[in-house]
């Protein structure tokens, strides 16, 4: 697969992908010591089902949540330690097995689309070798006003290459990038083939916006070309159109 049906790097679509649980495989660490030190705080059995669906928020909104949702008391200290724990594991997780084949096979200009700070992201994507892939192309959450599930930082990320948010094709394995990425008016490609990624995650990512789930990485170049195929006819239509109004 080379990405276009020439085999050239189509300038007006864009592929943003998110960094944790797409390109690293981060998030069974961060589920792992979040729970972990969760279940030390609160002696109680349902931590990790409550923890689970909401893991691709920010940290500290991601623990203010499960307080709130488990009706249990968290301070800014716990917090602060918690966060800085999950960084510290974090930046040692691999690569998603057959990332760097699949984004070398298509020929699209990409970006990275994070929920976690710019700092983090530089330093997993450069340790493991996928900046190669993205380059200045970086987006975080901490960037912009408002992280995922608000679109913020994938708009910010079209706006800032130039491309309409049609165009852009998003791959995501949380819900809330999903639909941080479909409020932002993007095709999303849900993947479940991380660690992490409980047995429901398909219909959960179907159920938030998802064009589509996939479980390999290898399968991501021809879900590409797809998009790309089907963005080609639209603007085909559109060119005829205007040819005959």
């Amino acid at each position: 697969m080379n990405g276009n049906p020439g085999g050239t790097i189509a300038e007006d679509i864009l592929m943003i992908c998110d960094c944790d649980g797409v390109l690293i495989d981060s998030e069974a660490i961060a589920e792992h010591i979040i729970a972990d030190r969760l279940k030390a705080l609160w002696p109680r059995s349902d931590v990790s089902d409550t923890l689970r669906p909401l893991l691709g928020m920010r940290t500290q909104p991601l623990l203010e949540r499960v307080a709130a949702e488990l009706s249990c008391p968290i301070d800014a200290d716990a917090i602060a330690s918690i966060d800085a724990a999950v960084r510290m594991g974090a930046v040692q997780a691999p690569m998603i097995e057959g990332v760097n084949d699949a984004l070398g096979a298509i020929a699209l200009r990409k970006a990275c689309a994070s929920n976690s700070n710019a700092d983090y992201v530089y330093s997993a994507l450069t340790r493991t070798g996928l900046i190669g892939h993205f380059g200045e192309r970086v987006f975080t959450a901490d960037k912009v006003p408002n992280p995922k599930p608000a679109p913020d930082v994938y708009l910010a990320a079209a706006r800032n290459l130039g491309v309409a948010p049609k165009h852009c094709v998003v791959v995501e394995d949380s819900v809330t990038g999903t639909r941080a990425a479909v409020a932002a008016g993007m095709t999303v490609l849900g993947f479940a083939g991380a660690k992490h990624i409980p047995g429901d995650q398909v219909h959960k990512l179907l159920a938030a916006g998802a064009s589509i789930v996939f479980e390999r990485m290898a399968q991501l170049p021809s879900l590409v070309d797809s998009f790309i195929i089907q963005c080609t006819a639209q603007k085909r239509n559109v060119n005829t159109n205007r040819d005959f109004a």
